[in-house]
């Protein structure tokens, strides 16, 4: 299809998946929002927004001077409630797209301070560093000053960035720079670059010290620490301390794995004595179904284990922790294990847990609760576990991931039928 510069006016009949607005035939108009009257150029199967003829009474002002350039958020144009809406809508349509006659309840937001976690990108440009996030379906770096949508602590996240690519090569060979806050300040993680010499590490050391960084990794490897690195977690009872791996996975924001801990332990109830926790991570389920019942944590990555053992050491009034290291995606605990616990919990990568979950259709658990952040895979999972004599009693969305496609939820399934040996 070849590309004109002719504009046109089309009317916006919904949002997709991504954000962007879907003009009466199909095509994805950025930017703008359903009942609008949008005047585009029409660019090969998308189009560009050249203005707003029509605005929905939905439409609020970006607060971002980077909207429409960086591509990190999507619909910063739409009213909280039409976002928190539109959560739930895409939850809604992946459960019925699988058949499942469950209506999700009202999207909650778990936004709060903002995200304490943040992946940025150094390139060269002009001969210089620069730190920022990508644009929109494109490798061309926006540089930033600070992202606006993240907790203060890590609006000094760019220049942290800017300066550690100094001794790798200034942005000459891309490098991507996570950064996490910490109790201790910023948890800084260096990727995409390969093993590096004793005066590059000394290096790097040195300005990290200079920077006041918490700690500092390269793909995962300390570099330095100067204490060991934590995050606190409120608890149904008590704070908890949380020791993430470096450069591992942690929840974007507080208030999201506060909200996961509190929709769990809800549906766990007060009567639960034994309870299987995969996909654990550095275990803040974990410890927060602790106060209330003896937990088997099982997860794969050994970093992210050994901080959530540390964790259980250090916390005060926990009932029994065991845990186990073991790939779930090829060796999923079977049928005989499964049944061993009253109830599963399960919070797996955006891959979801379709291995897992075919065992668990096929065991005796009598409660399973299944927490997903891509709302597919977790759909797929769900038809499965229904599928095997379960029957999915509530879904909830979370939304810790405002102006974004993307959306926590909550599962709680109940067996229905008993299983034949």
């Amino acid at each position: 299809m070849s590309e004109t510069t002719d504009s046109e006016t089309v009317k916006i009949r919904g949002l997709g998946a991504r954000g962007d607005g879907i003009a009466a035939d199909g095509t994805p108009v950025p930017y703008t929002l359903p009942g609008e009257r949008a005047e585009i150029r029409r660019e090969a199967r998308r189009a560009a927004l050249l203005g707003v003829a029509q605005a929905s009474p939905d439409r609020v002002a970006p607060f971002c001077p980077y909207y429409m350039r960086c591509g990190g958020c999507r619909t910063q144009h739409l009213a909280r409630p039409a976002e928190l809406a539109w959560k739930r809508d895409l939850v809604a349509q992946a459960l019925s797209q699988a058949r499942l006659d469950v209506t999700p309840g009202p999207a909650i937001d778990a936004h709060g301070a903002g995200r304490r976690r943040l992946t940025l990108h150094v390139r060269e440009i002009g001969g210089r560093a620069e730190a920022g996030l990508m644009a929109a379906r494109s490798h061309a770096l926006v540089p930033i000053d600070h992202c606006p949508i993240t907790v203060p602590a890590l609006h000094p996240a760019p220049e942290v960035a800017r300066r550690l690519a100094a001794p790798l090569g200034h942005g000459r060979k891309p490098l991507d720079v996570a950064v996490t806050a910490t109790d201790q300040g910023l948890d800084v993680d260096l990727r995409g670059h390969g093993p590096v010499s004793a005066g590059v590490g000394a290096a790097l050391v040195r300005i990290a010290g200079e920077l006041g960084l918490a700690r500092l990794s390269l793909h995962g490897e300390r570099l330095m620490e100067a204490e060991p690195v934590s995050v606190t977690a409120d608890g149904p009872a008590a704070a908890t301390r949380l020791y993430p791996a470096p450069g591992g996975f942690l929840q974007a924001t507080a208030a999201g794995q506060a909200t996961l801990c509190d929709l769990t332990l809800a549906a766990l109830g007060p009567r639960i004595r034994r309870v299987a926790d995969l996909f654990a991570g550095c275990g803040p389920l974990t410890l927060a179904i602790a106060r209330t019942a003896a937990v088997h944590a099982v997860e794969s990555d050994a970093a992210a284990l050994a901080g959530l053992e540390r964790a259980a050491r250090a916390a005060a009034g926990l009932r029994k922790i065991s845990s186990e290291r073991r790939d779930l995606f090829r060796r999923p605990l079977l049928p005989p294990e499964l049944d061993a616990f009253d109830a599963v919990v399960f919070d797996p990568p955006r891959a979801g847990a379709e291995a897992q979950a075919r065992q668990l259709a096929a065991a005796r658990v009598p409660l399973v609760i299944g927490i997903a952040c891509d709302a597919g895979t977790f759909a797929r999972d769900a038809a499965t576990l229904v599928a095997g004599g379960y029957r999915l009693e509530t879904v909830t969305p979370v939304d810790q991931f405002r102006h974004s496609g993307h959306v926590e939820m909550v599962g709680v399934f109940r067996r229905e039928t008993a299983r034949r040996r």
